[in-house]
């Protein structure tokens, strides 16, 4: 017969941590105090009884100057309130994973959102998390979900915080979730299925699926280790759950040939060796060439040496470190401090439980079996090898303004210090670089020393390379009649010059208004945004001229089918002549009021009575169509004054 012996079989990272934290614990205070079962296997629970691990079943239990371990599952809000309020020492042994939970949960409760917990209702951890809560909802599964909701409809509006014990079989989770996300209009939902189960629970459902028999060992208790026997029996004929090697009977394995082996998170490696032993006691390693158990279960594991680059699955994120599952025996952590150049940020802001991560091992403690990762000093190396490499291939880098200095900007390229020469900075000579700072930067390496930490760049070659492509661009696509949304970047008092994408081209003020304008700042001012007609251009002397009115529109057309005759309208006296003054009847067409027709009065001068920019009502009095002629008049609007002589009105 043939085992097959899952490689993630055995402790996790939470497990063992708590078990050896407590053995750390007894061992500097003198023995210490456990509060219910640091973790759900019985062996262990003896193990560390005999080390002089006290257990006690409530918190007022404890003795005055005992040191308390809290168990791996977490443990109630009000147990630790009652502790903390009797001056009891505390050590917690809690999986960051549940913490993390707990953290979630709190946070919900505080922005007024309902907790819903995906778990089993009387397992020590969900217990835990609930504490944190005024009024949770703790469901088993899909079916739960679904008869709450559709006991009250109006449930489906209620703000909803979605979090899953860490030991929840994923797809019990996704399904529940996937109700959620599609009946609740405002769900919130955490992942919160610890990595290392996933991964423990994938391989056993793997195994299961192509053996006889399958092989669950764990306490009876432990959660994690109740749903891998659930998911084997899925894909496997025959499955059983134990707890020591002595359960297992010869007549199981009657006609097996191939035998699966899997163990809770909570088991012993000595007792899998065991079972494992047990299992395949009529194999011989030296005729058979069989592996031993030692063999099995370290060949997964890989030998992690300091200095070296390793890839791993973050499994929990805490608020001082980042745990990472690299395939070893030892545990891998990153402190959020070796996580980012950037000082502010969050671990939490930047990964996520599951993400694939890659970094430096920065030191290896075989003895107590941990080893210490470093993102930010790979992402550093990183760097520098692209920036060594963006020399010679003049590749474009993008970088942060810092600061200046003398000569120049400093530009941060991912956290390496760029120095960028004043001449070389895209500013005109004598600009205030100030204004630089916090400002994002394309450049491009020209020097690097790293063994001096000194590296060159240039924003003006980026700025000029830039500025030619497009300048390229719009020669090469020019053509009379085509738009473009430009920037206007200097006037005259002739006209204004408009940036169409790196060439400037020019609107003369006769352009940029169907009405008479003095200047060109009545209508627009440097830095606007204008869209522009090419009117021509030439290649050759770099010129282009642009028009900004709309050349669709006719203005005398508009002036036709709006006016007639004897209609009178606002007008906008626009020159002032000796004869007369001409008056904008409608954008683009103007008329003219002689200076018989300004007043009721003999008048000197048209400024006796009109100034320029002035609006009045004008009587429209003719129009040559052909001429494209209008005369105005305001006099006729006026009431005549009464003839002198006329006899007074009759009594």
């Amino acid at each position: 017969m043939r085992v097959i012996l899952a490689g993630s079989a055995g402790f996790c990272y939470g497990v063992k941590r708590a078990v050896e934290l407590t053995k750390e614990t007894a061992d500097e205070c003198g023995g210490c105090v456990m509060l219910g079962d640091l973790i759900h296997n019985a062996h262990v629970i003896a193990e560390l009884e005999a080390l002089g691990v006290r257990k006690v079943a409530a918190p007022e239990d404890v003795w005055e100057g005992e040191t308390v371990v809290l168990r791996s599952h977490g443990e109630r809000r009000e147990v630790l309130e009652a502790l903390e309020k009797r001056g009891i020492h505390c050590v917690s042994a809690a999986c960051p994973n549940v913490q993390r939970i707990q953290t979630l949960a709190a946070q919900a409760e505080e922005a007024g959102r309902q907790v819903i917990i995906i778990g089993e209702p009387h397992h020590p951890e969900i217990l835990g998390v609930a504490s944190y809560c005024s009024h949770p909802l703790i469901f088993g599964g899909p079916e739960e979900i679904r008869a709450w909701l559709e006991a009250e409809p109006g449930r489906r509006d209620t703000p909803v915080t979605v979090v899953a014990q860490t030991t929840c079989i994923r797809e019990l989770f996704e399904t529940s979730a996937k109700i959620l996300k599609k009946e609740c209009t405002n769900a919130k939902i955490f992942d919160t299925i610890c990595f290392a189960t996933y991964k423990r629970q994938s391989e056993a459902a793997q195994i299961a699926g192509q053996v006889d028999v399958m092989v669950v060992v764990g306490d009876r208790r432990s959660a994690n280790t109740k749903h891998l026997t659930e998911i084997c029996n899925e894909r496997c004929p025959r499955v059983l759950q134990i707890e020591r090697a002595d359960e297992l009977s010869p007549d199981f394995f009657n006609g097996c040939f191939v035998a699966g082996l899997t163990a809770g998170a909570s088991t012993p490696a000595g007792i899998i060796k065991e079972v494992y032993a047990t299992m395949s006691e009529e194999i011989k390693v030296a005729e058979d060439g069989e592996e031993s158990f030692e063999e099995l279960l370290n060949q997964s594991f890989k030998t992690l040496n300091t200095g070296e680059k390793v890839t791993g699955i973050v499994t929990a994120i805490g608020p001082t470190e980042v745990q990472v599952d690299v395939g070893a025996k030892q545990a891998a952590y990153i402190k959020s401090s070796e996580l980012s150049e950037d000082p502010n940020v969050k671990p939490e802001e930047i990964l996520k439980v599951g993400d694939e991560i890659e970094a430096y091992i920065v030191r290896v403690n075989d003895v107590e079996g941990y080893a210490e990762l470093s993102k930010k000093r790979l992402d550093a190396v990183k760097v520098w090898e692209n920036i060594e490499k963006a020399v010679d291939d003049k590749t474009v880098m993008e970088g942060t303004v810092t600061e200046v200095n003398k000569g120049g900007v400093v530009v941060s390229v991912k956290g390496v210090r760029v120095f960028v020469p004043a001449s070389q900075s895209g500013m005109p000579r004598g600009a205030n670089l100030e204004t630089m700072v916090k400002s994002k930067a394309q450049l491009r390496i020209t020097e690097v020393n790293r063994a001096r930490r000194r590296v060159v760049g240039s924003i003006r070659s980026v700025a000029d390379e830039s500025r030619k492509a497009a300048q390229d661009e719009v020669w090469n696509n020019i053509e009379a009649g085509k738009h473009y949304i430009g920037t206007v970047k200097s006037m005259t008092a002739y006209g204004v010059f408009v940036d169409i994408g790196g060439v400037d081209g020019m609107v003369h003020i006769s352009e940029l208004s169907w009405s008479r304008i003095k200047t060109p700042s009545e209508v627009c001012k440097v830095g606007d945004t204008m869209e522009v007609y090419v009117i021509s251009f030439d290649p050759e002397k770099h010129k282009i001229s642009l028009g900004v009115k709309d050349r669709s529109v006719n203005p005398w057309d508009m002036f036709i089918s709006k006016y007639h005759v004897g209609d009178v309208a606002k007008v906008r006296i626009v020159k002032l002549m000796t004869f007369g003054a001409f008056a904008e009847v409608v954008p683009g067409v103007d008329g003219l009021i002689h200076i018989s027709q300004i007043a009721d009065r003999r008048i000197e001068k048209p400024g006796d009575v009109l100034s320029e920019g002035q609006e009045v009502d004008a009587e429209i009095i003719a129009v040559d169509e052909e001429k494209k002629k209008i005369s105005l008049s305001i006099r006729a609007l006026l009431t005549p004054a009464a003839e002198e002589g006329t006899p007074a009105d009759a009594e």
